[in-house]
């Protein structure tokens, strides 16, 4: 898969403008469906597209199903309503999705697929990273610190296809191992809307299973990974067992700072904002989007423009998210001067 710079988000970004400069940007509405805002790294995609958006004076429409698919659908049939050019949609549920595809080609409306990949579906482009690499990692970075012993692996909600993909790549990783011997899944379970209270159940019954007797927890991200440790705090285990996440929210830098979370994988949405924006002016503009890969969805292999997800851990996090910009340094540090 070709890497994508940092420059060629910036040609991509502006493509869509030099397409048709006869069109003004004011005259591009742009409609957005995004699964949830009870999640800080939603909370940041939602903030970075609307930034996008003011840049160049377009109209954002946006939408917000709370992880409700139904009401998903309905939102984006209002967004079809209201002449729009492009929809962007972070899907709540894959396969359902492929339903607003079908609605948005009859009325010759583009459909970018944004972080998750809709299944099933004529969809036009699919924008994120590469996924089954983020659940290598995280399986790796847990190996390097557990590499014999019993796994706790748990996975994100069934209907989010992503969940899939990083499962997928984080047991690349471990299935060679456990059948080695070397490691033991004592629990392999999908926790439904990636809500964190079901994790804190789930790693309590691992727990109770076990006596406590647990080397590593593969939490799919963030928020799971703070409901995990809820549970090993229970048993004085938070800081013992290695715990993984995703997403580099504030409250898991704060946590692998405290030593209660092992790394967080940074999947840097101010380029994913821009990646999926930038198509969608280029669309809207009657232009294309450059493509680094084809992931299959089921029915067709869709154009895919995938990013590149990086580990991060106490020994970075500081250079990674704070110097970079990503997150404040008092979001991660508090309002001390300390900083390592």
């Amino acid at each position: 898969m070709r890497k994508l710079t940092l420059l060629s988000l910036a040609a991509l970004f502006f493509c869509g403008c030099q397409k048709a400069p006869q069109q003004g940007a004011k005259e591009i509405r742009i409609g957005l469906s995004i699964p949830t805002q009870r999640e800080e790294r939603w909370v940041r995609d939602l903030e970075y597209l609307r930034k996008q958006a003011a840049s160049l004076g377009v109209e954002l429409l946006v939408k917000v199903s709370e992880n409700n698919t139904a009401r998903q659908k309905t939102q984006c049939d209002e967004l079809l309503e209201q002449k729009i050019s492009v929809l962007i949609i972070g899907p709540h549920d894959a396969l359902a999705a492929a339903d607003i595809v079908q609605k948005a080609r009859l009325k010759g409306v583009k459909v970018i697929s944004y972080d998750r990949l809709i299944l099933n579906s004529d969809v036009d482009l699919y924008v994120s990273f590469d996924n089954i690499k983020v659940g290598e990692i995280q399986a790796r970075y847990l190996t390097r610190l557990a590499p014999f012993g019993k796994y706790v692996v748990l996975s994100g909600a069934p209907t989010d296809n992503n969940a899939r993909l990083f499962r997928h790549g984080a047991m690349r990783v471990l299935k060679p191992l456990e059948t080695e011997g070397r490691i033991k899944i004592v629990m392999d379970q999908a926790i439904p809307d990636w809500n964190p209270a079901e994790a804190t159940t789930l790693m309590e019954k691992a727990l109770a299973q076990n006596a406590g007797d647990i080397q590593a927890v593969l939490a799919p991200n963030d928020a799971t990974a703070g409901g995990v440790i809820k549970a090993l705090a229970f048993y004085k285990l938070a800081g013992a067992v290695p715990v993984s996440g995703q997403d580099s929210e504030a409250s898991a830098a704060r946590r692998i700072l405290a030593g209660t979370q092992s790394m967080t994988v940074f999947k840097d949405t101010r380029q994913l904002a821009a990646a999926a924006f930038g198509a969608a002016m280029s669309f809207a503009a009657g232009g294309s989007a450059p493509v680094n890969a084809a992931v299959p969805n089921g029915k067709l292999d869709v154009p895919s423009l995938l990013l590149e997800p990086l580990a991060v851990d106490k020994s970075n996090l500081g250079k990674v998210l704070v110097e970079s910009g990503y997150l404040k340094r008092e979001e991660v540090y508090g309002s001390s001067d300390f900083h390592p």
